[in-house]
Parts: C-alpha cells; sequence; structure tokens
C-alpha cells in the first residue's frame, strides 16, 4: 500500500497494550483522549478492540473508540488505531495475574516488534507486563530490555530511567544482588559508559555529555577498607573512558551523591546495580518517569511504572508517565534523524558555494608553432 505524503511524514507510534488485567488499557486511552498526539503522529496499538472496550466501559469512559484495522500500513493519521493480535475472546481478571494475560502480552510484543523490524512502525512504545505470567517458551527474559536486545542481536544496551531533571542507566540489570560482584568486570562497566555516552549524545542532543559513575560499595570502600571492587575495577574503567575524550567522572558513594543533590551537575549516572539506580530516581520521579532502552537500533520506552494490579479498573492511574514515554519515543526518533545527518555532513562535507568553480586551463602554444590568428 502506497502511503501518502501526510503520511510518510508522521512518526508511527507502535503501542503494546501490556498486561490486560492491569492499568495498561487506562494509561493508554487516558493519554490517547489527548488529540493533540493524533496532530503530529499516527498512533497503533497492538492488542484487543473486544479487551479495550471492556476497559473503556469499566472505566466509564463514553468519548473514546478505536478504530480497527488489520495491517499498520491501514492506519489513520487522525484517529487512534487498533490491531487485534488474534479474534478469540479473552477473560478479563481485573487486578489479577493469569496465564492468559501472559499470553496476550507476549503476543502483541511479538507482533509490534516485527512490525518494528519491518519499518512499518518507527518507535515502539510499551504499557507494563508481569515480567512472571509472560514466561513461556518464547519468552525466557527478566524483562522487555533483554527480549528486545535478543531479537535485535544486540549485546550492548543499558536500562536508562529517565525524567526532565536526571537520566540513571543500570550496569548489571535484572539479576540477583549476590551475582552482582560476580558479572562486574572493568570492561562490563567501560562497555556501559560508552553506551551512555553515546546515547546522551544521539538520543538526548548533549554534545558532550557529563556522566557520574556511582561506588558499588558503602563509602565507596574508605581506601579498601570496605570491599576492592572500586579500586580493581570502576576506577580503571573511568580513567580508560577519560582517555578515550568521556567526560566521566567518580566512582561517588551513592547515598551522599543523591543526598547532596550532586547529581543535577551530571547529564547520566550509571548505578552499579538494580536497585541503587531504581531507588532514587522512583523517589523522585514515580509519576512521570521514562524506561528507555539505550543501545537498541531502533527506539522503545515504557512508563517508569508496573502493571498496578491494585488500581486495576478504578480509574484512579495517572497517565503521565506513560505520555511521557510516547513523547519521549518520538524526540528521541527525531534527535537521532538530526544527529546522523550531522554525522553524514561531518565525514562528507558539501561544496562550498563560495568556492569558484574549477576551470580548465587551455593547453600552452608550443614555441615552434605559430600562434591562431583569427
Amino acid at each position: 500500500m502506497t502511503q501518502t505524503p501526510e503520511k510518510e511524514n508522521r512518526i508511527r507510534i507502535g503501542i503494546t497494550h501490556g498486561d490486560v488485567n492491569s492499568i495498561g488499557y487506562e494509561v493508554i486511552i487516558k493519554t490517547l483522549q489527548d488529540q493533540r498526539l493524533m496532530e503530529n503522529y499516527t498512533i497503533i496499538v497492538y492488542g484487543s478492540s473486544k479487551v479495550a472496550s471492556y476497559h473503556r466501559k469499566t472505566l466509564n469512559i463514553n468519548d473514546f473508540n478505536f478504530n480497527l484495522i488489520k495491517k499498520a500500513d491501514a492506519a489513520h493519521p487522525h484517529r487512534p488505531n487498533i490491531i487485534n493480535i488474534h479474534e478469540e475472546e479473552v477473560k478479563i481478571d481485573l487486578g489479577k495475574s493469569t496465564a492468559i494475560a501472559g499470553e496476550q502480552s507476549f503476543l502483541a510484543l511479538e507482533m509490534a516488534t516485527e512490525d518494528l523490524v519491518k519499518k512499518n512502525i518507527d518507535v515502539l512504545v510499551t504499557a507494563p507486563i508481569n515480567k512472571k505470567n509472560i514466561q513461556s517458551s518464547s519468552f525466557n527474559f527478566p524483562g522487555h530490555t533483554e527480549y528486545l536486545a535478543k531479537k535485535f542481536n544486540t549485546s550492548d544496551y543499558l536500562m536508562l530511567m529517565v525524567n526532565r531533571t536526571i537520566k540513571i542507566g543500570v550496569i548489571t540489570g535484572h539479576i540477583p544482588l549476590h551475582e552482582v560482584t560476580e558479572v562486574l568486570t572493568e570492561d562490563l562497566v567501560l562497555r556501559k559508559i560508552k553506551i551512555l555516552n553515546q546515547s546522551l549524545m544521539r538520543d538526548f542532543g548533549i554534545l558532550k555529555p557529563r556522566i557520574a559513575i556511582l561506588a558499588l560499595n558503602p563509602h565507596a570502600s574508605d581506601d579498601g577498607l570496605i570491599g576492592n571492587e572500586e579500586a580493581r575495577i570502576i576506577q580503571p574503567a573511568i580513567e580508560k573512558a577519560f582517555n578515550q575524550d568521556m567526560l566521566v567522572f567518580g566512582p561517588y558513594p551513592a547515598d551522599g551523591f543523591f543526598g547532596s543533590s550532586n547529581f543535577h551537575h551530571f547529564d547520566g549516572i550509571l548505578a552499579m546495580y538494580h536497585d541503587q539506580g531504581m531507588l532514587p530516581f522512583k523517589l523522585l520521579s514515580f509519576d512521570d518517569g521514562v524506561n528507555f532502552t539505550a543501545g537498541l537500533p531502533y527506539v522503545r520506552t515504557s512508563p517508569a511504572h508496573g502493571t498496578a494490579y491494585d488500581l486495576a479498573g478504578k480509574n484512579e492511574a495517572n497517565p503521565e508517565s506513560f505520555r511521557n514515554a510516547v513523547y519521549m519515543a518520538c524526540d528521541i526518533f527525531n534527535n537521532r534523524l538530526a544527529y546522523d545527518e550531522l554525522q553524514a555532513n561531518s565525514l562528507n562535507p558539501p561544496v562550498k558555494d563560495t568556492e569558484p568553480p574549477a576551470i580548465e586551463s587551455e593547453p600552452p602554444v608550443k614555441e615552434d608553432e605559430p600562434p591562431v590568428i583569427e
């Protein structure tokens, strides 16, 4: 199907419905009620029109409807669209974790990811899933981040939590705390620094980002009194990154770093393990934060919150985090286009208009030949 120029110029946002028993549809619908989104973007939800209708009626939202389509290229540019991931009835148990909800989460994610790879959509925004009920032979991952990295054959990626004032990446991700010291290496820290540095430049338009690295041990080990990972692993990685022209500083003890508001002086932060980064971030921005997967070839964001089963069906969920995830995905998509164009132009600078055109000189007259006389 040939797209019209209007469609070609609009960012196509793919949204997965997540866990059908959660607040996913509530935050999606509340976000898409804002018609300003449809002025600039084409919205495609991967889910179920019947499930969406159930949630809409439960929430008593009467002024909203989805446009049902079969394929992404049939999306209406000025209406919220939905693609049925399958046609069967889905049993809804609000606020409960069920096997059906897990299956539905995976089907939506699988279809949307395939469309992302085929360029039928430009960015992906994922509503929250239950990391346990989605597990199957097809999905054996701790969460979205690891699934997408495997799907896109990407080994270097970073879970990055973002709001207006802070960007925190987590080096060791979704692993048990007792495994952190086994996984943490100088090479891993350096690789994550490089991913964050590149993302801050390409995805967020920061020309020369300043990055802070948190220590693993209390008081940054107190010169070896409380562990040696700072001197043995983290500091050497910081020095190598700095020698590669990256503005990287630390390691900083996490409690003093956040307690003194020192984080305001940096464009990005790297935490050593999950809760070290998530706790301060969610205290600062639980309602409006965004989870972004840096390092992937495609743009993927999600809200910073989870399924929130306790709020499901009560019309009490705050859509701000999901709304920010949608807008941030589009901002990052545009930032990447601008950055890549700038990089291409720097490698192949155009010929300046002020330079005189090259003039081929006439061959000199040989001295043994008489000049031509008209």
